[in-house]
């Protein structure tokens, strides 16, 4: 039912301030029924790319009717809008600097709004804090059941971008890059299935990865079928090709981080 709507969380705010506190509290005085849950406020400061695969990841697994806010906000306080984007099954509520792009790429009915119904804000309105005056209060009233076309007019020129794709350089070779480190150490790459098919039959005698000054010839299924420190490459739950090792960081052996290039061979 509208009325019970969940609300999730992803943001940039950490675990050491007040700011995820004072937004659900804020959700809670409007509708002190609402149900909150946090997928991530831990997202890398600023990385507009990083809360993009955040809430692409995860927003498909909560019921239909749940209100996802989205806050990774370098722009607060200037001219970006915020937005209300509404799809076939979810809500989003997020700044539009393309933190929902992959969203977007992903759903086939999609409705986005600006958000304008300043009668829903906290008020007086933060120069510094949208996610507390802007998105929660507004997360809050939606999840009472407040319809989407109350809180703005459609609009059609909201801001997104595309994920930097690998580029095949010869018959058997891409380049491509790292886009995210994950708790873990794992490097997370931009390489999906779909664009290198001949990995799904690679073995060791045709399978090489090129990061640094490392050279990774051992594809698996599994964390585990590596040794300690020993370098391997799988398809991980992301969906992109990973560079890990068993119970390491494969980010510390490598030397590499966000941005970093690799090549793949395929012989």
């Amino acid at each position: 039912m509208p009325n019970s709507r969940l609300i999730t969380l992803t943001t940039d705010f950490g675990v050491a301030d007040h700011y995820v506190g004072a937004m659900k509290g804020v959700i809670h005085s409007i509708n002190p029924d609402a149900r909150i849950v946090d997928i991530c406020n831990s997202v890398q400061s600023f990385d507009v790319l990083d809360g993009a695969l955040a809430i692409e990841q995860a927003y498909s697994y909560f019921p239909s009717d749940t209100v996802h806010v989205v806050i990774v906000d370098p722009g607060v306080g200037s001219a970006r809008r915020p937005i209300l984007a509404v799809t076939g099954r979810h809500l989003f509520l997020a700044p539009d600097n393309g933190v929902l792009s992959f969203v977007f790429a992903r759903e086939e009915r999609l409705s986005v709004r600006h958000v304008t119904a300043t009668h829903y804000f906290l008020q007086p309105v933060s120069q510094t804090f949208h996610g507390r005056d802007i998105f929660a209060a507004i997360a809050g009233h939606l999840s009472k059941g407040v319809a989407p076309e109350k809180i703005g007019d459609e609009i059609t020129d909201f801001q997104r971008f595309a994920m930097p794709r690998p580029k095949q350089v010869t018959p058997g070779q891409i380049k491509g890059a790292i886009i995210k480190v994950d708790k873990f150490g794992n490097l997370i790459t931009n390489l999906r299935l779909e664009d290198a098919p001949a990995l799904a039959g690679a073995g060791p005698s045709n399978f090489q990865m090129t990061i640094g000054n490392q050279q990774v010839t051992k594809l698996v299924t599994s964390y585990s079928d590596g040794a300690a420190n020993e370098l391997l490459c799988l398809m991980g739950s992301m969906g992109y090709l990973e560079i890990a090792t068993n119970r390491g960081s494969a980010a510390r052996l490598c030397n590499a981080g966000r941005g970093t290039e690799f090549t793949l061979t395929l012989s």
